[in-house]
C-alpha cells in the first residue's frame, strides 16, 4: 500500500498558486460535502477540496501531487453508487464542478466537445437548439467526466450503447502532469492502440479526463411510450427477450417489479397495476414506421400473456412516465425513511436474463431477504435493491448480493453493468477477470507508478477500507 504524504501549509500554498485562492478550500463544510457519494459506503474526508477551471491546472496539480506522493480523487457531482469518488486516502479532492463549458458544437458532424464537469441533462438542454442530443442517460444529472470514467449507461443503452460507444476523443491529464489526446474526431479510427477506451471506465485511476468530444444523434421526430403488465415476473422477462429478438429497435426496454409499480402509482400519479411491468420507448423518423412497430410489440406482449398494454405518443404522458422511472430510487428511499439501501448491479447476455431473474427470485425468497427489482432489461442489466436497518440486515443483503454476482459471472455476465467497480465491486474483480487483473495492475503501475490516482478503487487489495 502506498504511503501518502499529508498536506502541509506549503503544499496548500502551491495549490493556491496554481488554482487561485477561491478554488482551494480546507473548510469543513466543503470537505464534508465531498466526503461521500450516493452509495452506502462510509464517508472519508479529503484534506483539501480544489476546483480547477482549465486542463493545464489539472495537469499541474497532478504533477505536484505525484512529486509529493499525495492522493488525488476526481469528483464529478457525487452521484456514483459504488463509492467511486470517495477520497479513501484523504489528500486532494479534485472537483470538476467549475469545468462546465461547451468548448465547441460540431453540428454538421453530430459532435460536441465539452469540459468534464457539465451534467448530461444540462448539456442536452443546450443541444436542443441544434436538434441534437447525447443519448446515454443514467438518470441523475451525472457529469460527462463521471459518466466516461465509470462507463455509465442507463435506459437508452439498448439502442445507443453506453458512454464508451458515444465518445470519440478525449484530453487526459496523466499522473506526471502530461496532457495527452486520445482518439480522434474521425468516426473511423485504426491508428495504433485504442487508448481512448483504456481511459473510459478506468474511474480516474489511470488519468483524469479534462475534455471530451462526444457523438450526438438527432432528436427523434416521433416517439411512443409503452407500458405492459404481466401475471408473473417470468412472463415479463421472457417478453423482454422476445422483443429483443423480434428485430424491433426499442430505445428503452425496462423491467419494473410489482412493488416499484405500487410506489410509483402512489407517489407519482402514474396509472400502474401492482404487477410485473415492462416500460418501453420507441423512436422513428416516420409516423407509419412507429405505428407498425407498436403493432408488432403489442402482438408479442399478447402472445406472452400480457394483462394490459398501453401506448401513447403524448409528450407530457411520456415525460411523466420516464420521470417516474428515473426517480424510482429516490421514491423508494422516501418510502422507507427508517432504512438505508444497498443496490446490486449486474448484467448478463440477454439470452441468460430469464435465468438470472429466476435465480434472484428464488434466492431472495429462500433467504427471506426483502428486496426490489428494477433494471435496464433490454441490455441484460438488473438492479436488486435491498433495504436494511441494522448491521445484521446489511450482512444478509451483502450475502445475497454476492450470490447474485457470482451467478451473473457463471452466466457469462459481469459484476457491474453500469455503476463501475469503485469500492464495493473490487472484491469480485479477480473472479471476473482472472489473470487479466494482473495486466490491469501492470497498466496502472506504468501510468501511475506512485499510486496517487483515486487510490483504493478497482483493485481488491486497495478497497478494503
Amino acid at each position: 500500500m502506498t504511503a501518502f504524504t499529508p498536506l502541509t501549509p506549503e503544499i496548500i500554498a502551491q495549490l493556491v498558486t496554481i488554482l487561485g485562492e477561491a478554488n482551494v478550500s480546507t473548510a469543513r463544510a466543503d470537505i464534508d460535502l465531498h466526503a461521500r457519494d450516493q452509495s452506502q459506503h462510509a464517508a472519508c474526508p479529503a484534506e483539501v477540496v480544489i476546483w480547477p477551471q482549465e486542463s493545464r491546472q489539472v495537469a499541474d496539480v497532478l504533477r505536484l501531487a505525484n512529486e509529493q506522493r499525495i492522493a488525488v480523487t476526481p469528483w464529478g457531482v457525487g452521484t456514483g453508487l459504488e463509492g467511486n469518488s470517495i477520497p479513501l486516502h484523504g489528500g486532494i479532492l479534485m472537483s470538476f464542478e467549475r469545468m462546465t463549458k461547451i468548448v465547441a458544437v460540431h453540428a454538421d458532424d453530430f459532435q460536441v466537445t465539452v469540459q468534464p464537469g457539465i451534467g448530461h441533462k444540462d448539456l442536452n438542454e443546450q443541444l436542443a437548439r441544434y436538434g441534437l442530443f447525447f443519448p446515454p442517460d443514467p438518470g441523475a444529472n451525472a457529469s460527462i467526466g463521471g459518466m466516461l470514467a465509470n462507463n455509465a449507461s442507463g435506459i437508452r443503452t439498448v439502442k445507443y450503447g453506453a458512454s464508451k460507444d458515444n465518445v470519440l476523443r478525449m484530453e487526459v491529464a496523466l499522473a506526471d502532469g502530461r496532457l495527452i489526446h486520445v482518439g480522434s474526431r474521425s468516426v473511423k479510427q485504426s491508428a495504433g492502440y485504442d487508448l481512448l477506451h483504456l481511459f473510459v471506465g478506468s474511474e480516474g485511476t489511470l488519468g483524469v479526463i479534462t475534455e471530451a468530444t462526444l457523438k450526438l444523434v438527432p432528436v427523434p421526430t416521433f416517439m411512443s411510450a409503452v407500458v405492459a403488465t404481466f401475471p408473473s415476473v417470468n412472463a415479463a422477462v421472457e417478453t423482454v427477450v422476445a422483443v429483443r429478438g423480434s428485430g424491433l429497435d426499442p430505445s428503452a426496454l425496462e423491467f419494473v417489479d410489482a412493488a416499484h409499480c405500487a410506489m410509483l402509482s402512489q407517489t407519482e400519479g402514474i396509472d400502474l397495476e401492482e404487477r410485473p411491468t415492462i416500460f418501453m420507448e420507441f423512436q422513428a423518423a416516420q409516423e407509419d414506421s412507429l405505428a407498425m412497430g407498436l403493432e408488432i410489440v403489442k402482438e408479442i406482449c399478447d402472445e406472452m400473456g400480457a394483462l394490459s398494454f398501453q401506448s401513447t405518443t403524448d409528450h407530457a404522458a411520456r415525460k411523466k412516465l420516464w420521470h417516474a422511472r428515473h426517480h424510482s430510487y429516490e421514491i423508494m428511499v422516501r418510502s422507507h425513511p427508517d432504512k438505508q439501501f444497498f443496490i446490486n448491479d449486474v448484467a448478463v447476455p440477454i439470452s441468460a436474463y430469464p435465468e438470472l431473474i429466476a435465480f434472484v427470485e428464488d434466492t431472495r425468497r429462500e433467504r427471506g431477504v426483502p428486496s426490489y427489482m428494477i433494471g435496464h432489461a433490454g441490455d441484460g442489466n438488473v438492479h436488486v435493491e435491498f433495504p436494511y436497518g441494522s448491521p445484521d440486515e446489511y450482512e444478509q443483503a451483502l450475502a445475497v448480493n454476492s450470490l447474485i454476482v457470482m451467478r451473473a459471472l457463471e452466466l457469462g455476465g459481469t459484476s457491474t453493468g453500469e455503476h463501475g467497480v469503485g469500492i464495493g465491486k473490487a472484491r469480485y474483480m479477480l473472479a471476473e477477470h482472472g489473470e487479466g487483473l494482473n495486466v490491469m495492475r501492470a497498466i496502472k503501475q506504468t501510468l501511475d507508478p506512485n499510486g496517487i490516482l483515486n487510490p483504493g478503487k478497482i483493485f481488491p487489495d486497495g478497497a478494503e477500507h
